[in-house]
């Protein structure tokens, strides 16, 4: 037997605003790709961290309100509803700064180096 088609809504069970850590939820996940609600209550990459991930991202912010530096040339993007961006592999990034209220909604697809 073979199973179902899954689905769910990307603006349920939403925490509430000032909740401690940011909320991971994977919805997909493949060799060589993963696709994951990130959901942010006013969290923000901690002072000096940088992301360096190994595989490329792409991003879109389903709601709230975000803003991204860039290590190269301190390139800052204020991102909101139906912004998205892609992060090449190696692109040091961090959050600067992610609204409460409402939650702000990421859906990142994830891709492992040399996945095609």
């Amino acid at each position: 037997m073979t199973a179902g088609p899954r689905r769910g809504n990307l603006q349920s069970g939403l925490p509430a605003g000032g909740a401690a850590e940011e909320r991971f939820d994977t919805l997909l996940s493949r060799p060589g790709l993963r696709i994951e609600r990130i959901v942010s209550t006013g969290q923000a990459s901690p002072p000096g961290f940088w992301y360096d991930q190994p595989g490329d991202e792409f991003v879109v912010l389903l709601s709230g309100a975000a803003r991204l530096r860039f290590e190269d040339g301190d390139r800052v993007l204020d991102l909101g509803p139906g912004d998205w961006v892609e992060i090449p592999a190696h692109v040091r990034h961090r959050v600067e700064s992610t609204q409460a209220e409402p939650a702000t909604v990421w859906l990142a697809v994830h891709l492992t180096a040399g996945a095609a």
